[in-house]
């Protein structure tokens, strides 16, 4: 199973862990007690590969925004010279092509966490990145973009924190219930349909409907199946040897032919091949 950093996260989706570390150093830690209630974790990316080298990475992304400066890679549709980006739920999978050096440093917020801080809704964000500057104050955005800041690691971590517990909002406890929510629905999995959330939270789909819409930017259904997919594709990373009507059937689909449809969508390649590929 994924391994949870905490409450609302876990360290599943990317595609191919092992071949992904064999080019690119991945570190993360967890967020201090300042930000935490807003801020899931944070994460940095550095490589530096030969002329002529490449790597595509593929992640399914979580139902979360995140905050990065990049240095060495230039985000498509973004202006020249912006480095310091947000990016918003991604409804597809993330592919990059990792090429020559870089680094990246970033901010994964809680579920609604962003939302909360800015009060804007996450809708907005869905299957975008934008400069930070239009979501974020433009003290933040300037420090954190500077080069020097950038090459501490420790350093750059530790201004992002202290920018972001100048703009922490008063308690905002519908976010708070989201969070309660997501954390249910990432740990039960017996959690299998929007109702069966509402029903244990005391709640209609509808009502659902409309908090996540606002805080995460997609619905419940689509968070469930989310995590779902996760479960499905750390399971086939580890090494399961089962049949995949039986891994299907563990993660709530009902016949395999709607979960090979489901995992092609998301993955790019059928259950079997991704378990070949390994």
């Amino acid at each position: 199973m994924p391994d949870r950093t905490n409450a609302t996260a876990s360290t599943a989706g990317v595609l191919r862990p092992d071949e992904f570390a064999r080019h690119v150093r991945l570190e993360r830690s967890p967020a201090g007690p300042g930000v935490a209630p807003w801020v899931e974790n944070h994460w940095g990316l550095r490589w530096a590969l030969p002329d002529g080298r490449w790597f595509a990475s593929e992640v399914l992304p979580h139902p979360t925004c995140s905050l990065t400066v990049e240095h060495g890679h230039r985000r498509a549709g973004m202006p020249e010279g912006e480095t310091v980006v947000v990016t918003g739920v991604c409804t597809r999978r993330f592919d990059v092509e990792i090429r020559g050096e870089g680094v990246v440093h970033g901010v994964r917020f809680r579920p609604g966490g962003l939302t909360a801080l800015t009060g804007r809704p996450a809708s907005g964000w869905v299957d975008r990145s934008v400069p930070a500057r239009d979501v974020l104050p433009e003290r933040l955005v300037a420090r954190l973009a500077d080069p020097a800041l950038v090459e501490d690691p420790a350093a750059w971590r530790a201004a992002v924190e202290e920018e972001l517990a100048a703009v922490v909002p008063a308690p905002d406890p519908r976010h708070e219930e989201l969070l309660r929510i997501v954390a249910d629905v990432l740990e039960d999995r017996s959690l299998l349909t929007v109702a069966d959330v509402a029903a244990r939270h005391g709640t209609t789909p509808r009502s659902l409907q409309r908090l996540f819409t606002h805080y995460v930017g997609v619905g419940p259904k689509w968070v469930l199946a989310r995590y779902r997919m996760h479960d499905v594709v750390t399971a086939l990373d580890d090494g399961y040897d089962g049949t995949l009507t039986d891994l299907a059937h563990r993660f709530g689909w009902y016949d395999q032919a709607h979960f090979t449809r489901d995992f092609t969508a998301l993955v790019g390649v059928t259950p079997g091949r991704y378990r070949s590929r390994r």
